[in-house]
């Protein structure tokens, strides 16, 4: 009886040893697999970076570290900044030209990526759009905003409306990177803290974290979307999203009613205020018209 009780105790003791080694084993295993999986590097800090032919002065205090944070944001926010890429060439073709033609330099257009991730969005602020305007200030640069329409939603209309604010920025700082700044801190906010300072340069600015962090983003976006490889985003001209053919149509009498219009003109409610995504309602009323709008090419 004994002698059968102690092979009992045995044999669960192994049992249990088995268990346990078992497990172990399959923590080492899921541990590896996480380290083949799981690789994080240090990004590559260029030795020279511009914005809009200004140098980014890395050999300044603290300079180099401000825009690694950036980078490595960024780079390690993979879906984030996969999204971005994907959309940047649709987005890129409306902008680049219309940046071009009110004479701001290309590397505006970083603006837009960092304050929307080009989409349409609104803040916990009030801020919409792909270029964020707030209500007062997007009236201030000629956008059309009432219970009808809201044309911070209007790509075209925004960019243009952004192009006016930084050509006014430019005039009063002579810096295209005190202007981008201004646009996070506001005119009056920049023009108070070069005052206050004693300084003429972005980066010899002490600025609120927000502020102080914007022009590195901006420098960090324009490395990313300039060598995606180089921060290890494969990606093909096949995977950035395309545009939408569309065919303009000018409306100069009342819409009561978007979704019959919509059908009257072979789409859907649902496409067409999502090409006319600065249409508020289901209807347009043209008193402060004519609009617009864009449909879908049949």
């Amino acid at each position: 009886m004994l002698k059968n009780a102690t092979i009992l105790v045995l044999a669960i003791t192994t049992a249990s040893l088995l268990f346990i080694s078992s497990k172990d084993t399959e923590k080492e295993d899921q541990a590896l697999k996480m380290e083949k999986s799981i690789q994080v590097y240090p990004v590559p800090i260029p030795s020279h970076l511009s914005f809009a032919e200004e140098s980014l002065p890395l050999n300044k205090y603290g300079i180099k570290e401000r825009l690694d944070r950036e980078l490595l944001v960024n780079t390690y926010w993979q879906s984030n900044t996969m999204l971005m890429l994907k959309r940047s060439k649709r987005v890129f073709n409306i902008i680049e030209p219309i940046l071009a033609q009110y004479g701001i330099p290309d590397d505006c257009k970083y603006l837009a990526v960092a304050e929307s991730g080009l989409i349409n969005v609104t803040s916990h602020i009030g801020a919409k759009g792909v270029w964020q305007f707030m209500e007062s200030s997007g009236k201030e640069y000629g956008l059309r905003i009432n219970n009808q329409v809201d044309e911070r939603l209007h790509l075209e209309k925004s960019t243009k409306a952004a192009c006016l604010y930084l050509t006014a920025a430019y005039k009063r700082f002579g810096s295209w990177s005190l202007a981008a700044a201004s646009y996070n801190r506001g005119m009056a906010g920049i023009r108070r803290d070069l005052a206050k300072q004693l300084v003429d340069d972005y980066y010899d600015l002490h600025l609120n974290t927000e502020t102080s962090r914007y022009m590195f983003r901006l420098l960090a976006l324009k490395q990313i979307f300039d060598t995606p490889l180089d921060f290890g985003f494969h990606i093909e001209d096949k995977d950035y999203y395309a545009s939408e053919p569309f065919v303009p149509i000018l409306v100069d009498k009342d819409i009561p009613n978007i979704s019959e219009y919509a059908r009257s003109i072979e789409t859907n409610y649902h496409i067409l205020k999502s090409m006319n995504p600065w249409i508020k309602g289901n209807e347009l009323l043209i008193s402060h018209g004519p609009y617009t709008i864009k449909a879908p090419l049949q």
